[in-house]
């Protein structure tokens, strides 16, 4: 089993820029794939960022690329998502989720472990 807690999430204004977090417990963390993904009100929960275990690759939404950079430090066992020139349309519950295995996933299918979310609200 793993266990995942975001944090970070708040509100911004437009432009801004907030780093999400997400700590992970148990033993297949480190070796397993690792995304991020988000869902706004009456949206179906999409694809944002996902890494490979060991952080060599990553792989992004065409709406936040060049924007959000997804990073992981397995010696603290957690994952992030730096998001930079914040839009009011990035606004969601935003989630951290553990792959069944090692590479970079951007089904939601391919995530068996999920955390709570994190409440990100971006001002016009």
């Amino acid at each position: 089993q793993v266990q995942l807690v975001e944090s970070g999430g708040g509100l911004v204004q437009a432009g801004a820029s907030l780093t999400l977090s997400c700590v992970g417990s148990g033993r297949t963390f480190n070796s397993s794939g690792a995304g991020w993904f988000r869902q706004a009100p009456g949206r179906e929960r999409e694809f944002v960022a996902a890494i490979t275990w060991n952080g060599g690759f990553t792989s992004y939404a065409d709406s936040v690329k060049g924007r959000f950079i997804m990073t992981r430090d397995n010696a603290k066992n957690s994952v992030y998502l730096q998001m930079n020139s914040l839009k009011p349309e990035d606004a969601a519950v935003y989630f951290c989720a553990s792959a069944g295995g090692s590479s970079a996933y951007r089904s939601r299918n391919m995530y068996p472990y999920w955390g709570q979310g994190t409440q990100v609200t971006v001002s016009s």
